[in-house]
């Protein structure tokens, strides 16, 4: 993908932050040239997953270049169409409800609706505990939003939380090559085997 600009946003489900970083590392060597974002919980919380000063280093040490972590910095990246796609990984719950009612307080969720200006596509890789209950309402509105993309998902302990689903972070390079033709990739639900 030589030209690809990819803006990369992490919001703060931790316990997914080492698949992000993998995915993150092979949409580098495929060539896409990545602009980080992060959210206020994935900049400064340090949690038994790592310390944020920790995953902000590797992320610089992938991308080449530092996060944007405020809404100054996130503003601009429409008007200056500084992404070609946008994906957020992981997209927790709380990131769901804000992009489904519009709500744009902090660095991913003002770059989502800047990046949306141009009418280009954003992918999103669920990870929260809630998808299948109070975020259910959320991903549906979504789905049913123009130039909104999916990261395959499945239920990732069904017994213990029932209601989690989280992306299978392994797909997000043919999730964004399918969205970036305008499709959804298929099947969008997987059963975790």
């Amino acid at each position: 993908m030589p030209d690809i600009r990819l803006g990369f946003a992490m919001c703060g489900s931790f316990c997914t932050f080492d698949r992000a970083l993998a995915a993150m590392k092979e949409c580098r060597s495929l060539g896409y040239d990545i602009l980080p974002i992060l959210s206020p919980a994935a900049r400064t919380t340090d949690t038994r997953f790592g310390r944020a000063a920790d995953w902000i280093l590797q992320i610089e040490a992938i991308c080449g270049k530092p996060p944007i972590c405020d809404l100054v910095g996130a503003e601009p990246i429409g008007p200056k169409h500084m992404t070609d796609i946008l994906l957020v990984a992981p997209c927790t719950g709380n990131t769901l409800g804000k992009l489904a009612n519009g709500i744009t307080d902090n660095a991913v969720t003002l770059a989502v609706k800047s990046h949306l200006r141009g009418r280009r596509p954003v992918v999103l890789a669920v990870s929260t505990n809630d998808a299948l209950s109070g975020s259910a309402k959320n991903i549906g509105t979504l789905l049913n939003t123009r130039n909104y993309y999916f990261v395959p998902m499945g239920q990732d302990d069904p017994i213990a939380k029932p209601t989690s689903l989280v992306a299978d972070f392994h797909q997000i390079p043919q999730t964004l090559a399918q969205a970036l033709e305008g499709k959804q990739i298929q099947p969008l639900l997987f059963e975790k085997k």
